[in-house]
């Protein structure tokens, strides 16, 4: 019998994950859920899915693993749902970008993570929506897996080896280091990006006889590599807003770091401290460069 998988919220990354999954012709049944109709037809008839339905407690009923593919801040009332209708063996993962709000719910709801398996796929676009998906979004991208002491360690070698067959290369992480190393890495630039294209559209130019926002040629005279970093401003707010709000602490505490950070540049720019700022500028280029080596 095939492996019953539902997806709730087939977007980009579930709709990703369906597709990486067909593509290797797993012998899994895959059923969409979510509150949009129309997005779960969409879904079908690009054939992301075998079947789909909105009622959720249909939708996970049958389910050998559910995957919570849902803003964040929505992650507790899809747990509250389902809880009374899945298989007691149902593997419960995600794809969200913050493992401490999803644990701390799931142990509420569930009681226990026997069959929890957090997950993280570090890989999407700026496009969002079942029609950008594609099989190949997770080959040669790193998916993180934080299953707890108690997690069935069954429970995590398929969860494992269903985003293998997709192509990754899935690592186990603690819950606590997860969300501290993406908050430097993910979502600290993230808000850079939202901060720093609402900054530039608010700012005037003075130095002409007619002082204008310089919004108005944001983007007209951007060269490359404002480009390139404003670029993840085109990405989802709401689940940027969750993800933002559900792991406030770690993004705070990598925010202070960046300021004192732009404040120490501020003060070597105003002292004209050309020393200070080639030694900034040194040190950030070498370290660039070691990430390219390793990547």
């Amino acid at each position: 019998m095939p492996f019953n998988i539902t997806i709730i919220g087939v977007g980009l990354i579930g709709g990703s994950f369906a597709l990486g999954l067909k593509k290797q012709g797993v012998d899994a049944r895959i059923t969409g859920c979510s509150r949009n109709e129309k997005n779960l037809i969409t879904a079908k008839k690009l054939n992301v899915i075998d079947d789909w339905t909105i009622d959720i407690a249909k939708a996970v009923t049958d389910a050998d693993m559910v995957m919570l593919c849902v803003p964040m801040k929505a992650m507790k009332n899809i747990m509250s749902a389902i809880q009374p209708h899945i298989k007691s063996d149902c593997i419960i993962t995600d794809a969200g970008s913050v493992k401490g709000c999803f644990v701390n719910d799931a142990l509420d709801i569930f009681g226990a993570g026997n069959y929890i398996v957090p997950g993280h796929p570090i890989a999407g676009k700026e496009t969002s929506g079942v029609e950008s998906a594609e099989a190949n979004l997770y080959r040669n991208k790193r998916v993180i897996l934080t299953p707890l002491d108690d997690t069935d360690a069954q429970a995590t070698a398929k969860v494992k080896a269903f985003w293998e067959v997709c192509g990754a290369n899935v690592e186990m992480m603690e819950v606590e280091k997860h969300d501290q190393i993406l908050a430097s890495t993910s979502h600290l630039p993230h808000v850079l990006a939202f901060s720093l294209v609402n900054a530039l559209n608010n700012m005037e130019i003075t130095s002409s006889s007619k002082p204008e926002k310089l919004g108005e040629s944001i983007f007209k005279y951007a060269a490359g590599g404002f480009r390139d970093f404003s670029r993840i401003a085109a990405s989802d707010p709401v689940m940027w807003k969750d993800i933002c709000i559900t792991n406030k602490d770690a993004v705070l505490c990598a925010l202070d770091v960046f300021q004192k950070e732009c404040s120490n540049m501020k003060d070597a720019i105003e002292n004209s401290n050309e020393d200070e700022l080639l030694q900034k500028f040194e040190q950030s280029q070498s370290i660039r460069k070691r990430f390219d080596k390793n990547e």
